[in-house]
């Protein structure tokens, strides 16, 4: 199955930090986690969803006790939203798309070619993927992966940390023997406009 070596993390100073495949995972530890968390999923993903549950089912359980004993409810207040409230998101969101277009515009005049080729390597899976493929495949296909994938990782949460550690460790690897014989011989900036 796991070798000892594989639960192995050997770092560039040559010290080697061991996990145990039933560690606890304590943020202490230097056990791999999916998502770079430190936590278990349940707090990464929002441990407060059991909380609003029992409030709910008290709201539900005081509405029945007061119907019960012909008492009147108290009214919900209306819910209304300010042409303030409006304002501030439409002016955090145009920040944040103005942002991102930012980000695509240095990505286009080849000011970032790591992020670029990352780019083109995904449109590129997208495209080689859509053509085997409809729209309503991917899109059903998306839909059962985004239910089962989470009830599985919580099922198997540290094998599925342990695992992807090793595959993250050689992917890393790898990729610094190509950033180290291919990305680092590539200009930085391909603009006429160096700021040297």
């Amino acid at each position: 199955m796991d070798s000892p070596e594989d639960l192995c993390n050997i770092e560039d100073d040559g010290a080697t930090a061991c996990t145990s495949p039933t560690s606890s995972g304590s943020p202490g530890e230097s056990a791999y986690r999916l998502f770079g968390r430190q936590g278990t999923i349940h707090r990464f993903m929002g441990g407060g969803k059991d909380v609003l549950l029992i409030l709910i089912i008290l709201l539900f359980l005081r509405a029945n006790y007061n119907v019960i004993r012909d008492r009147q409810l108290q009214t919900l207040p209306e819910l209304v939203l300010s042409e303030e409230m409006v304002n501030n998101a439409a002016a955090s969101f145009r920040v944040k798309i103005n942002n991102v277009l930012h980000m695509a515009h240095d990505i286009t005049l080849g000011k970032d070619f790591k992020l670029f080729f990352k780019v083109v390597v995904c449109m590129w899976l997208l495209s080689v993927i859509g053509s085997y493929f409809s729209f309503f495949t991917l899109a059903y296909i998306g839909t059962i992966i985004s239910i089962t994938v989470p009830a599985f990782y919580s099922k198997f949460e540290e094998p599925v940390d342990r695992y992807c550690g090793m595959i993250h460790r050689q992917f890393s690897k790898h990729y610094k023997i190509v950033d180290d014989g291919v990305f680092s011989r590539l200009p930085r900036s391909f603009s006429k406009n160096k700021d040297s």
